[in-house]
């Protein structure tokens, strides 16, 4: 298989894809009982595609996109941030967070930055859930499938919400779908980044770009290809791996907490209704 064939199976319809997932926006939140929704807005791809969903979805006076500010958190996160509000006239709020993260961690000088970052993101998902109830919403989730699947986010941080209506693309389909809802062209143009620290990358971070992980995990997640099938379509075993290790790894991340079985119905294995059960 050809690197071409390999990036063709990451083709979107992006006005199918459109209309799918504002759809399910709609149904998703009106089922629940609510008219609105809430997300963190960071001005990168993943959040600004969401903010141009549901605004589609919901009209832009029924969406709230907060920016959630650190100490060190870039200009081009504010800037990207506002274009997006100023674009689609969505209400917006911002809530920084330097005070209770310094806070917390005047009491543990020596924490890492990756503690930093997780407690950040488990911060920002505390505001915004707060937020939905101040403003009768839900939370839209940001993540999307290469993050999820490579476990490229903090656990009840930034992969929690109420619903995710990105969760089901790649992070290379959300290019062509972004300039498809005309997300501004300063954001599809810069290096993807959680802006966790100065100068932190995606890419720099896993070791890898979305571009490859994406055309591997496209044949081995949804197409089942087995490894010597991807080995002898190209793919480097060492990476073939690596990546199959990242995504059993972080399985953990995708699942409600394991219930220890006691009784006959169970909540995670016996007691399974569907999400719209009863409505």
């Amino acid at each position: 298989m050809t690197a071409d064939t390999r990036t063709n199976n990451l083709i979107i319809n992006a006005d199918l894809v459109t209309a799918i997932l504002t759809r399910f926006i709609r149904t998703e939140i009106r089922r629940a009982g609510f008219e609105r929704a809430v997300m963190g807005l960071s001005g990168g791809i993943d959040s600004s595609v969401v903010t141009f969903l549901a605004a589609q979805a919901l009209g832009p006076e029924n969406v709230l996109a907060v920016t959630i500010p650190y100490k060190t958190s870039s200009d081009a996160t504010t800037r990207d941030a506002q274009a997006v509000v100023d674009q689609l006239g969505v209400r917006t709020i911002e809530v920084p967070i330097t005070g209770q993260i310094d806070a917390y961690f005047a009491q543990f000088p020596d924490a890492s930055r990756m503690r930093l970052a997780n407690k950040c993101a488990r911060e920002r998902m505390t505001v915004l859930y707060d937020q939905s109830a101040a403003f009768n919403a839900l939370v839209l989730g940001t993540s999307n499938k290469s993050e999820l699947l490579l476990g490229y986010g903090t656990q009840f941080g930034d992969m929690a919400s109420a619903i995710n209506p990105i969760g089901d693309l790649y992070k290379t389909q959300l290019y062509p779908l972004a300039a498809h809802l005309g997300v501004p062209g300063d954001i599809l143009a810069k290096t993807p980044t959680g802006d966790l620290w100065v100068g932190q990358t995606d890419e720099g971070e896993l070791g890898f770009t979305y571009a490859e992980v994406d055309r591997l995990m496209v044949l081995m997640v949804d197409r089942r290809w087995r490894r010597a099938e991807l080995i002898q379509a190209g793919f480097a075993a060492e990476f073939v791996d690596r990546v199959a290790m990242l995504i059993r790894r972080n399985h953990y991340k995708r699942r409600m907490p394991v219930i220890a079985k006691l009784s006959p119905r169970t909540m995670d294995r016996d007691f399974r209704y569907a999400r719209d059960w009863g409505t």
